[in-house]
């Protein structure tokens, strides 16, 4: 407790310390944006069309509000050379950039900033360009473009290779690699960072590097490390892999009176020890559980594994479908009414403002108890709009070192538990109110010292930053940060001092440099 009281004096005394550029230098630095960026790809607060841009990506509309830091201007970069602008004229008139490709970041931190500063945004969403390469089967994929988008690029290119990635379509490439990149395919392929083999990024001395010219320790660091901490990365190279021509999925639903609790108390041991070509994910809402799964075979196997490996289940051919790989993406996995979904649905990169959420993770590496499974049914009793979603681990991405990437959440953990609560509107302190108290029950059935969480689940309610000297302080770091990579932590922290001692690519929540001064 004493420490993080020394902590929490340190960051509040960091506040009035920070270096906080004057009105003149961030004029000069949108003069300097004007001379080297076309006007066009540049929206200052006073464009009549900067609100609706700041809104294109924005997924959670209770960061849209008067409490919120907003930007001094958004860049809108199509090439390489406008992103190395931004950051030398950012580097010159000490305004720090934010990077958004998809407006996912639970915490917004993309393109909004929770203490006072002056900063710009630079927004992907126009370098969404993806390139395949059957021949080899690898792609480049911008960091603007999203999971969806590359879905569907991959898939209508050939049916037969897919990529390992989000469920969720719209999430943006950039911030979804940057995390490490959980999905349906993880089990069988790993992570999306595990099949990242080259990128293209601009630094904090605004060179444009690829792999070779980074560094291994500087191109492991972006596979996993959190986004916006190491440079802005451009564009990524990934290994496609192969699916069959048609997989089979299925989704369940038991109520507890059909056996809920029993079958997901089973399910903990089941799902991460099922063969690696079958996923099934859990979502528990309301007094419901919701089994989710996709297998890289067909029904009549899939019914046989699920006979012999998860009877409790009651799965048959029934409840199976078989379609393309492409065609189970656009279903999102969330209810196989949607089947004739048009493939064309991963397009979509639009969202309202009229629903807000908020979000956290745990990682379960002990099966939880069926007693607590009747606790933690109960929570739903609560809050009709609060629900988990449950990952399973295991398979191939079990068996890669923790070390490989800055993810390290592997060996021994059955599966990530993700915590979602919705409101309507930009009020929720009632809902916000139960996620918060949910989450501190769950304390005591998952991870602890560390309690693990997912970066791209991003909390800052599990620490932020604090700066000193106009750097973020390590001390302050490994709060946040040892919950995020564990062991990985400090690695990331050296190659942090490294490509970025100043460090100039700073939120809330970036990994800070371990400078000698700080040992």
């Amino acid at each position: 407790m004493a420490m993080l009281r020394r902590l929490a004096l340190a960051f509040f005394l960091s506040c009035f310390s920070c270096s906080v550029p004057s009105l003149a230098s961030s004029d000069d630095f949108l003069q300097c944006l004007a001379k080297k960026i076309p006007s066009e790809l540049v929206y200052k607060q006073s464009s009549s069309d900067f609100t609706d841009v700041l809104v294109s990506s924005i997924r959670f509309p209770n960061f849209f509000t008067n409490t919120t830091v907003r930007p001094l201007c958004i860049v809108t970069p199509t090439d390489a050379g406008h992103v190395q602008a931004a950051v030398l004229c950012g580097r010159r008139n000490g305004v720090r950039l934010r990077v958004r490709s998809g407006g996912h970041d639970y915490e917004g931190l993309s393109y909004r900033s929770v203490r006072p500063e002056v900063f710009g945004v630079v927004d992907l969403a126009k370098l969404r360009s993806i390139s395949v390469n059957e021949s080899e089967s690898t792609a480049w994929v911008n960091s603007g473009a999203t999971i969806g988008e590359l879905y569907y690029a991959i898939g209508k290119n050939n049916s037969e290779l897919a990529f390992p990635a989000g469920e969720c379509p719209t999430l943006g490439v950039g911030g979804h690699f940057s995390g490490g990149g959980v999905g349906m395919l993880m089990r069988k392929y790993g992570l999306s960072s595990d099949n990242v083999v080259d990128a293209k990024l601009v630094n904090a001395k605004g060179e444009l590097l690829d792999r070779a010219g980074m560094g291994e320790d500087h191109f492991w660091a972006i596979r996993g490390g959190g986004g916006q901490s190491f440079g802005i990365v451009l564009s990524w190279k990934i290994q496609l892999l192969h699916v069959p021509p048609t997989v089979a999925v299925f989704s369940i639903s038991k109520t507890l009176d059909q056996g809920a609790v029993d079958i997901v108390t089973r399910w903990q041991v089941v799902g991460p020890s099922l063969p690696d070509d079958l996923t099934m994910r859990v979502k528990v809402q309301g007094q419901e559980a919701m089994f989710l799964a996709v297998y890289l075979g067909t029904c009549s196997s899939l019914v046989a594994t699920m006979g012999r490996e998860f009877p409790e289940l009651n799965m048959t051919s029934a409840d199976c479908r078989s379609m393309t790989y492409l065609e189970s993406t656009a279903l999102s996995f969330t209810t196989l009414a949607n089947i004739g979904t048009p493939e064309e649905v991963l397009l979509n990169r639009t969202s309202g403002l009229d629903i807000s959420v908020e979000g956290k993770s745990d990682y379960v590496r002990r099966p939880i108890s069926r007693a607590a499974w009747n606790d933690i049914f109960s929570w739903f009793k609560k809050n009709g709009s609060g629900l988990i979603m449950l990952e399973p681990h295991g398979g191939f991405i079990g068996s890669v070192p923790n070390a490989t990437t800055p993810y390290p959440h592997r060996d021994g953990v059955l599966y990530v538990i993700q915590y979602l609560v919705f409101w309507p509107g930009a009020n929720g302190a009632a809902p916000q109110t139960w996620l918060h108290d949910f989450y501190d029950f769950m304390g005591q059935h998952v991870t602890a010292d560390p309690r693990e969480a997912y970066v791209n689940f991003r909390d800052l309610d599990i620490g932020q930053n604090a700066v000193v000297d106009d750097v973020s302080t390590f001390e302050s770091g490994q709060v946040w940060g040892e919950r995020y990579f564990m062991g990985n932590f400090r690695r990331l922290a050296e190659v942090k001092a490294q490509v970025d001692p100043t460090d100039y690519f700073r939120n809330e929540q970036t990994t800070p440099p371990l400078l000698h001064r700080r040992n």
